[in-house]
């Protein structure tokens, strides 16, 4: 079967790999859609230190059932999924706590361990997750969603409240539609009107610019002076980090779902003063996958013009360095491996 593979650091290319057999207790997939992910970016690009090379990746999929292995009994050939990417050991302190999205030991699919961008691949049946309704393209969208709104619960968003959130991109869009569909008054955040369109259209209802917008102003204009109650970060710079402090009310909640590349000085003062909830989020739970399947059947979200290029695998290492030369230019990349 052919396989997309990053070689090393700014090389990817078609591989010629054995086509898997299911051992007991899996399903064999044939891959129909695979999304490229910020991760991979990375990897591409060198600055994954969690990958080694050469690595297959892909774990936003769309898959079909090609195949049962021995012990399986509640899935059928032909049936529609898409795949729980990450695994828990169940025995470190995040498993215990009952957060296993943040498991010490995690592989996630494409980053720790070869993903799926490939025309076959096997997983445990008990990773894969129907969704009734939803076609290969929202099928492949689930998981990148769902690192957004997993930020939302988080952030403990309720209906009501200002939620900014900084980064429209295919993650900080994840977060706007999901903060939406919980009733939320979100107001985006970016450097591009065409993303700022983008986040109305999956639910902002404010939209700002942070280079022509002076954001602080406006966000207690929005407020009647208090600022958002939560604030999501979804960039992953120094100044972005920041900001999120300094703009968030008194009392307020910060997410950080982007890395920053670099350490960041803060104000400390305002975690004090403020007394202020700073939360990371990573991954996400099978429940924050059941609401982006919910949001995707309610039509909640405009998955055709998120996905914003469709290639072929013969086409996916072109797709992949022009991505790396054009990161702008780029909301999520799908790639089909069948019609």
């Amino acid at each position: 079967m052919k396989a997309l593979e990053i070689t090393k650091p700014g090389a990817a290319r078609l591989v010629d790999r054995p086509e898997p057999t299911p051992a007991p207790g899996e399903l064999l997939l044939r891959i129909h859609t695979v999304g490229y992910c910020g991760t991979d970016l990375s990897t591409y690009r060198g600055r994954n230190p969690l990958v080694a090379y050469p690595r297959i990746p892909g774990h936003e999929v769309a898959a079909v059932v090609e195949g049962l292995g021995e012990g399986v009994s509640d899935w059928t050939v032909g049936e529609q999924l898409l795949v729980f990417p990450y695994t828990e050991c169940g025995v470190c302190s995040s498993c215990l706590a009952g957060r296993p999205n943040c498991c010490k030991n995690n592989q996630t699919l494409g980053v720790q361990r070869d993903g799926v961008l490939a025309e076959f691949a096997t997983i445990p049946a008990g990773k894969a997750m129907r969704a009734a309704g939803l076609g290969p393209r929202e099928l492949a969208l689930v998981e990148p969603l769902t690192v957004g709104a997993h930020a939302v619960a988080r952030g403990q968003v309720t209906a009501g409240e200002t939620v900014a959130v900084f980064g429209c991109g295919a993650i900080g869009l994840g977060a706007i539609a999901a903060a939406s569909y919980l009733g939320a008054r979100v107001v985006a955040i970016d450097v591009d009107d065409a993303k700022l369109d983008l986040a109305a259209a999956c639910g902002a209802a404010e939209r700002l610019h942070s280079i022509r917008d002076d954001l602080g102003a406006r966000l207690n204009e929005l407020t009647e002076g208090h600022g958002p109650a939560v604030v999501i970060e979804a960039v992953g710079l120094p100044a972005t980090f920041r900001a999120a402090v300094d703009l968030v009310a008194f009392a307020g909640r910060v997410v950080y779902i982007g890395y920053a590349k670099e350490p960041v000085a803060y104000e400390t003062k305002w975690f004090v003063m403020k007394e202020l909830d700073i939360r990371g989020s990573r991954n996400a739970l099978a429940r924050d996958f059941e609401q982006v399947i919910a949001m995707l059947a309610a039509g909640r979200v405009p998955t055709e013009r998120i996905v914003t290029q469709d290639v072929s695998l013969a086409d996916a290492p072109t797709a992949l360095a022009n991505w790396d030369r054009v990161p702008g230019d780029v909301t999520k990349i799908h790639v089909r491996l069948t019609e």
